[in-house]
Protein backbone atom coordinates (compact mmCIF):
# COMPACT_ATOMS: atom_id res chain seq x y z
CA UNK A 1 0.00 0.00 0.00
CA UNK A 2 1.40 3.51 -1.28
CA UNK A 3 1.00 6.05 1.35
CA UNK A 4 0.76 9.71 -0.80
CA UNK A 5 2.50 12.99 1.12
CA UNK A 6 -0.29 15.31 1.66
CA UNK A 7 0.33 18.63 -0.28
CA UNK A 8 1.32 21.83 1.06
CA UNK A 9 2.48 25.31 0.58
CA UNK A 10 4.71 27.42 2.14
CA UNK A 11 3.43 30.80 2.78
CA UNK A 12 6.22 33.28 4.40
CA UNK A 13 5.06 34.31 7.67
CA UNK A 14 2.81 37.47 8.17
CA UNK A 15 0.53 39.97 10.64
CA UNK A 16 -2.08 37.76 9.94
CA UNK A 17 -0.89 34.61 11.47
CA UNK A 18 -0.94 35.05 15.00
CA UNK A 19 -3.62 33.88 15.76
CA UNK A 20 -1.68 30.21 14.41
CA UNK A 21 0.92 31.58 16.13
CA UNK A 22 -0.95 31.09 19.61
CA UNK A 23 -2.78 27.31 18.58
CA UNK A 24 0.76 26.51 18.26
CA UNK A 25 1.09 27.26 21.51
CA UNK A 26 -0.83 24.51 23.17
CA UNK A 27 0.57 22.61 26.07
CA UNK A 28 0.87 18.96 23.86
CA UNK A 29 2.90 20.99 20.93
CA UNK A 30 5.42 22.34 23.79
CA UNK A 31 6.07 20.11 25.88
CA UNK A 32 9.68 19.63 24.75
CA UNK A 33 9.90 23.37 24.10
CA UNK A 34 9.95 24.17 27.95
CA UNK A 35 6.00 24.59 28.08
CA UNK A 36 3.30 27.19 26.64
CA UNK A 37 4.69 30.66 26.36
CA UNK A 38 3.07 33.60 27.97
CA UNK A 39 0.86 35.90 25.36
CA UNK A 40 3.90 38.45 26.05
CA UNK A 41 6.35 35.49 24.67
CA UNK A 42 3.80 34.88 22.07
CA UNK A 43 3.62 37.81 20.58
CA UNK A 44 7.34 39.18 20.30
CA UNK A 45 8.12 35.32 18.71
CA UNK A 46 4.93 36.37 16.30
CA UNK A 47 6.96 39.60 15.56
CA UNK A 48 10.05 37.87 15.11
CA UNK A 49 8.84 35.59 12.24
CA UNK A 50 7.03 38.41 10.60
CA UNK A 51 10.67 40.19 10.49
CA UNK A 52 12.66 37.09 9.39
CA UNK A 53 10.21 36.51 6.60
CA UNK A 54 10.42 40.12 5.22
CA UNK A 55 14.45 39.93 5.60
CA UNK A 56 15.89 39.28 2.41
CA UNK A 57 19.48 38.93 2.96
CA UNK A 58 19.44 35.25 3.83
CA UNK A 59 19.36 35.40 7.42
CA UNK A 60 16.05 32.72 7.20
CA UNK A 61 12.28 32.76 6.83
CA UNK A 62 9.56 31.43 8.47
CA UNK A 63 6.44 30.10 7.05
CA UNK A 64 2.82 29.13 7.45
CA UNK A 65 2.06 25.50 6.22
CA UNK A 66 -1.23 25.55 4.29
CA UNK A 67 -2.30 21.95 3.71
CA UNK A 68 -3.84 22.15 0.01
CA UNK A 69 -7.03 20.96 -0.68
CA UNK A 70 -7.87 16.85 -1.24
CA UNK A 71 -10.03 14.30 0.52
CA UNK A 72 -13.06 16.91 0.61
CA UNK A 73 -10.93 19.40 2.75
CA UNK A 74 -10.02 23.02 2.02
CA UNK A 75 -7.15 24.76 2.36
CA UNK A 76 -5.74 25.21 5.31
CA UNK A 77 -3.24 26.89 7.89
CA UNK A 78 -1.81 23.84 10.03
CA UNK A 79 1.24 24.27 10.92
CA UNK A 80 4.66 26.68 11.10
CA UNK A 81 8.16 25.73 9.69
CA UNK A 82 11.13 28.03 9.02
CA UNK A 83 15.33 28.31 9.12
CA UNK A 84 17.37 30.74 10.59
CA UNK A 85 20.92 31.74 10.77
CA UNK A 86 22.71 30.07 13.90
CA UNK A 87 26.58 29.68 15.37
CA UNK A 88 27.18 26.20 15.69
CA UNK A 89 30.73 25.00 17.11
CA UNK A 90 32.12 27.98 15.75
CA UNK A 91 30.35 27.94 12.20
CA UNK A 92 27.76 29.89 10.36
CA UNK A 93 24.79 27.48 9.84
CA UNK A 94 20.74 27.89 9.29
CA UNK A 95 18.62 26.06 12.28
CA UNK A 96 15.29 24.94 10.98
CA UNK A 97 12.18 24.21 13.22
CA UNK A 98 8.39 22.94 12.73
CA UNK A 99 5.55 22.16 14.23
CA UNK A 100 1.47 20.76 13.09
CA UNK A 101 -1.60 21.69 14.94
CA UNK A 102 -2.29 18.65 17.03
CA UNK A 103 -5.14 17.81 14.98
CA UNK A 104 -3.55 17.07 11.70
CA UNK A 105 -0.58 15.33 13.20
CA UNK A 106 0.09 11.84 11.59
CA UNK A 107 -0.49 12.82 8.31
CA UNK A 108 2.76 13.20 6.95
CA UNK A 109 2.56 17.17 6.66
CA UNK A 110 5.95 18.08 8.78
CA UNK A 111 8.12 16.18 6.55
CA UNK A 112 6.50 17.52 3.51
CA UNK A 113 6.57 21.14 5.07
CA UNK A 114 10.85 20.29 6.01
CA UNK A 115 11.58 19.01 2.90
CA UNK A 116 9.84 22.13 1.24
CA UNK A 117 11.66 24.30 3.84
CA UNK A 118 15.09 22.67 2.68
CA UNK A 119 14.74 23.82 -0.75
CA UNK A 120 13.85 27.26 0.94
CA UNK A 121 17.19 27.04 2.83
CA UNK A 122 19.21 25.81 -0.55
CA UNK A 123 18.04 28.18 -2.01
CA UNK A 124 18.52 31.17 0.36
CA UNK A 125 22.16 29.57 -0.54
CA UNK A 126 24.17 31.39 2.53
CA UNK A 127 25.29 28.12 4.26
CA UNK A 128 26.47 24.57 3.69
CA UNK A 129 24.95 23.07 6.32
CA UNK A 130 21.00 23.15 8.01
CA UNK A 131 20.68 21.64 12.02
CA UNK A 132 17.47 20.78 13.95
CA UNK A 133 17.99 19.99 17.35
CA UNK A 134 14.80 17.89 18.76
CA UNK A 135 14.69 16.92 22.02
CA UNK A 136 16.02 12.80 22.09
CA UNK A 137 12.39 12.07 23.75
CA UNK A 138 10.43 13.81 21.13
CA UNK A 139 10.13 10.62 18.40
CA UNK A 140 7.84 12.32 16.14
CA UNK A 141 10.01 15.52 15.43
CA UNK A 142 13.08 12.79 15.06
CA UNK A 143 11.46 10.79 12.38
CA UNK A 144 10.39 14.08 10.80
CA UNK A 145 14.25 14.64 10.76
CA UNK A 146 15.02 11.65 8.96
CA UNK A 147 11.78 11.20 6.47
CA UNK A 148 13.62 15.05 5.02
CA UNK A 149 16.76 14.00 4.85
CA UNK A 150 18.87 14.98 7.51
CA UNK A 151 21.88 12.84 9.23
CA UNK A 152 22.09 11.71 12.69
CA UNK A 153 25.74 13.38 14.25
CA UNK A 154 24.84 12.17 17.77
CA UNK A 155 23.52 13.59 21.25
CA UNK A 156 23.79 17.38 22.24
CA UNK A 157 23.13 19.15 25.63
CA UNK A 158 20.90 22.50 24.19
CA UNK A 159 19.46 25.19 26.12
CA UNK A 160 16.21 26.07 25.18
CA UNK A 161 14.30 28.46 25.65
CA UNK A 162 17.21 30.21 27.96
CA UNK A 163 16.88 28.22 31.59
CA UNK A 164 15.50 25.24 30.16
CA UNK A 165 18.44 22.45 29.59
CA UNK A 166 17.56 19.60 27.54
CA UNK A 167 18.68 16.49 26.05
CA UNK A 168 18.78 16.78 21.55
CA UNK A 169 19.69 15.01 18.92
CA UNK A 170 21.65 16.84 16.27
CA UNK A 171 20.89 16.32 12.70
CA UNK A 172 22.26 17.79 9.88
CA UNK A 173 21.36 18.17 6.34
CA UNK A 174 24.13 19.39 3.60
CA UNK A 175 22.59 22.02 1.25
CA UNK A 176 24.87 21.98 -1.37
CA UNK A 177 24.47 17.83 -2.07
CA UNK A 178 21.86 17.22 -4.27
Amino acid sequence: MEIKAPRVRLDPWSEGDLDLLRGMNAPELMEHLGGPETDEQVLKRHRRYVELSADRTGKGRMFRVVLLPGDGEAEQPVGTVGFWEQTWNGEAVYESGWGVLTAYHGRGIAPAATTAVVHEARTAGKHRFLHAFPSVDNAPSNAVCRKAGFTLRGEVDFEYPVGHPMRCNNWRLDLTAS
